[in-house]
């Protein structure tokens, strides 16, 4: 039986993010996720439960290594104008030494919060910025390939 060569696990230090078309070089971690909403549903002469799908909700968390004011730059002007901008998301994972890569974006990106400050002696500051969308594309994607013999 052939197995997969471990080197073929993709390594997260080759993800990039673009947040409206800027390369944000600070990334630390990058986490997506979609959540189905589900209605359950009877049926005639079934004792199960089924599902109807109803919906989705997206959301995720950027965290950057605090070399800049992400959270302030980005969200510093809602609180005082209401006004949400128009934000895009666009990732990419790049492994050399993958099967492919893999890219995806998010649209309709709105951030929930951020600290216009925080900080602790003696520690590498990190940043995190949790975030819902509501258009997710996957424009790239790893695709299976034959394991090395």
């Amino acid at each position: 039986m052939a197995k997969i060569r471990s080197n073929k696990q993709v390594n997260g230090t080759f993800g990039s993010v673009w947040v409206n078309n800027e390369k944000w070089f600070d990334i630390n971690k990058f986490e997506s996720k979609i959540t189905f909403d589900y209605e359950d549903v009877n049926m005639a002469e079934d004792l199960a439960t089924h599902k109807k799908l109803i919906g989705w909700k997206g959301e995720g968390t950027i965290e950057v290594k605090k070399v800049y004011s992400r959270g302030a730059k980005l969200m510093a002007d809602i609180t005082k104008t209401g006004i949400v901008p128009d934000i895009k998301i666009v990732t990419k994972l790049d492994d050399p030494d993958s099967y492919g890569t893999e890219r995806a974006s998010f649209e309709g990106v709105t951030f929930n919060e951020f600290s216009p400050m925080s900080f602790e002696q003696k520690t590498l500051m990190t940043e995190e910025l949790p975030f819902n969308f509501s258009e997710c594309d996957i424009i790239e994607q790893i695709e299976a390939a034959a394991p090395a013999a």
